[in-house]
């Protein structure tokens, strides 16, 4: 029932009901429960739950804390892998069959046990579902009209894994701590098939896993409700519930956290965040595996110059968006590995240089400047680096009209490659150099009806070359020379690619009294909010 407390409500019933209450009614309570966790977070973005299809960072979170995989990153030691559902692995001799023994007497959060039979299952769905991630599995081999050959239940316990060339182990393994890797309920799934789709309908807001939470519900651009799988294997989480609260604006979860109407703000910007830290409010933060970029769509016959391409990488003001924009929540980083991976290099070879962007349109026949459009998602900082973007490009006559949307909106258009410029974050799917560099420099079939959708593909840029150097790093066991591999791509793409990268991400959030062990981890998809504990 609700209780008038102080000119505010206060909410003193449990359950489903407080759930749905809470995080329906903004600025409502004066303090959250203590079963539950209440975290402020602009989630447009997510187009879908369902892990075989789902490629946004906050579907990436949600599903990383309520799907299982075979392995997951270790986040204490990133050049390590730990088990999952996984108890055990070996690699064939020839690197070409990966044989996984299933921890025994596991279920999902419906009852049904967990066999190697769910893990076969899932993986075929991931590839036949085709969605966006699906290329982590297709790099393998994994087809769909092999992957039931390819992906086996041998028996019960143990699933087979074959793929087409010898890889470095640690690359795949890596690759199946994915979210599109995750394992899901077959039995429950086969319930709610729709003209063969696998069920990819039902999950785009169902639940069918076996992690520590179960996604109760979501409603888009609204609230994310997560509860305690009481099913779940390993140690079950302390809190019964989390709730992600849709909040797009830095103010507004600043006063939220403020008013104990949130546990943890996530979205918060340079300014807030030193106010909340004033409060003495507790900062948290960790370099990202993401990075913040804008493209250039080669179909844009403008776009495709290569004076051009070269001249908008030096109408960026790096140094006024590095002292303000991205104060505290970012770093100036101009090549497409983060930080912390394997080959990583720290090349800054461009600055604001209106007078040699202009040398450079006026070669490409473009002295006057032309007209062109970004789609922003609008959020900060992304919309505040857009509207820097669009002032220095004026200076060399480039009039940039900004196409505001939410996630969904801009996402949807650039994966259709009908934008002209798109600007926003990448992060990698798995901790290996690959995860980079096969979207930014590999495009295997340039074609509209590519199956390889990867960034290059996206903005429509044919590189064979590329595309085959960029094979030889996955392929190479000696780190050495897989390091050199990656560092030389970075540099091409510095020099010649229609991304320009900007910097990349400290992710920041301002935790609440009373919540322990609240930790971000180096991927989107570790954000682990099961550890979490409130006083």
């Amino acid at each position: 029932m609700l209780h008038s407390f102080k000119g505010r409500i206060r909410l003193l019933t449990t359950g489903a009901a407080l759930a749905v209450m809470l995080a329906a009614a903004p600025q409502a309570f004066a303090v959250t429960p203590k079963d539950t966790l209440v975290i402020g977070l602009a989630f447009d973005d997510i187009i879908t739950l369902d892990p075989g299809q789902a490629f946004e960072f906050s579907a990436g979170e949600i599903n990383g804390n309520s799907y299982d995989r075979l392995v997951r990153l270790d986040i204490n030691d990133t050049s390590k892998v730990a088990p999952d559902l996984a108890e055990s692995w070996t690699v064939s001799d020839d690197g070409l069959t990966y044989t996984f023994k299933i921890k025994q007497g596991l279920k999902f959060a419906s009852g049904n046990p967990i066999t190697a039979e769910d893990v076969a299952y899932s993986f075929e769905r991931s590839v036949k579902i085709d969605g966006p991630p699906a290329f982590i599995l297709n790099q393998f081999g994994l087809k769909k009209d092999n992957i039931t050959e390819k992906a086996v239940a041998k028996d019960p316990s143990t699933f087979v894994l074959t793929v087409d060339q010898s890889y470095a182990p640690s690359f795949v393994l890596n690759c199946l701590t994915a979210t599109v890797a995750a394992v899901v309920d077959k039995q429950l799934v086969s319930q709610h098939v729709t003209n063969d789709d696998y069920g990819n309908a039902w999950l785009k807001s169902n639940f069918a896993g076996s992690g520590p939470y179960k996604i109760r519900e979501w409603r888009a651009n609204e609230v994310v409700v997560m509860e305690r799988n009481d099913n779940y294997w390993g140690e079950k989480p302390k809190l019964n519930r989390v709730i992600y609260r849709h909040m797009k604006e830095s103010a507004a979860q600043r006063l939220a956290l403020d008013n104990g109407d949130i546990d943890v703000a996530r979205n918060l910007e340079p300014n807030d965040i030193d106010a909340v830290s004033k409060k003495g409010t507790t900062i948290t933060s960790t370099p990202k595996g993401s990075v913040f970029y804008f493209s250039m769509n080669q179909k844009n016959p403008n776009l495709a110059k290569p004076e051009v391409v070269e001249a908008m990488k030096y109408l960026v003001d790096y140094d006024a968006i590095q002292a303000t924009l991205i104060k505290g929540v970012g770093e100036i980083h101009q090549t497409f590995l983060p930080k912390g991976l394997l080959g990583a290099i720290d090349d800054k070879p461009y600055k604001l240089d209106v007078a040699k962007a202009k040398e450079l349109l006026a070669k490409a026949g473009l002295k006057d400047g032309f007209s062109v459009t970004m789609d922003v998602r609008n959020n900060q900082p992304t919309t505040g680096i857009a509207e820097s973007i669009q002032q220095t490009f004026a200076q060399a006559g480039i009039k940039m009209e900004i196409i505001p949307g939410d996630g969904k909106q801009t996402l949807t258009k650039y994966r259709a490659r009908t934008h002209d410029m798109y600007i926003g974050y990448w992060g990698v799917d798995y901790w290996d150099p690959n995860s980079n560099a096969e979207t930014f420099t590999s495009n295997p079939n340039n074609a509209d009806e590519g199956t390889s959708k990867t960034l290059a593909w996206r903005n429509a840029w044919d590189i064979p070359e590329l595309t085959k150097e960029t094979k030889t790093g996955f392929l190479e066991r000696d780190s050495a020379k897989r390091a050199a591999i990656y560092e030389s791509l970075q540099k091409k793409l510095l020099a010649t690619g229609p991304f320009a990268l900007i910097f990349q991400q400290t992710e920041v959030a301002g935790v609440g009294k009373g919540v322990k062990d609240f930790k971000l981890g180096p991927t989107f998809d570790t954000n682990y909010v099961f550890n979490v504990s409130k006083e």
